[in-house]
């Protein structure tokens, strides 16, 4: 990832969030608050914006930016655990800027599951992280294994977040946090050409 492909990566997200806002809307309405759609909307708009007026120099600063912006403007659970995983791309990226990829992504997940305390199978965006990095460690990380890690949310209970309080309810929805973090993951891919 160069900092060209990280730029598109949150262009294409942007984009991709604005046309989904009202789905993820949708599936956050029986299991959640109804506001991922609008809260991820909103601040995907300010992330664009601010790499727009503050022309990040490398990824480090990119990814600098997207974390500060998403902490600052992004409301429900999202704000903190996006910007939670970005401090934790971020955090990997300094330490050795050579690091490849997958191992950026993983202090990514790492981060999300320390500031959530989500395990994979608690109906969370974990569900769809944990699979992609390790796909990508794997080399083998595709649209189709991105989209089977989002339906598989349907199929589990919630266990946390404000999901866990309709219990059994939660089965057969997918987890809007999920969701988006799929759409994160596939226009990442078509950043890179794929």
């Amino acid at each position: 990832m160069d900092l060209q492909t990280g730029i598109r990566w949150m262009e294409l997200f942007n984009e991709e969030i604005q046309q989904e806002k009202d789905y993820l809307t949708q599936l956050d309405t029986p299991i959640g608050d109804s506001d991922h759609g609008n809260n991820m909307s909103r601040g995907m708009a300010h992330v664009v914006q601010a790499i727009e007026t503050e022309s990040p120099d490398s990824l480090e600063t990119l990814l600098k930016l997207v974390t500060s912006t998403l902490l600052s403007k992004v409301g429900g659970a999202s704000g903190p655990l996006y910007g939670s995983a970005f401090m934790g791309m971020l955090k990997i990226f300094k330490e050795d800027s050579t690091s490849s990829w997958d191992k950026v992504l993983r202090g990514g997940l790492d981060s999300i599951q320390k500031r959530g305390k989500a395990e994979v199978g608690d109906k969370t965006m974990v569900d769809v992280w944990a699979p992609v990095v390790q796909s990508l460690e794997n080399n083998q990380l595709t649209h189709e294994a991105i989209e089977e890690a989002v339906e598989a949310t349907k199929s589990l209970k919630a266990k946390k977040g404000r999901a866990s309080y309709v219990g059994d309810r939660s089965i057969g929805h997918i987890d809007p946090g999920a969701y988006s973090s799929a759409l994160l993951f596939q226009t990442m891919l078509k950043s890179e050409g794929k």
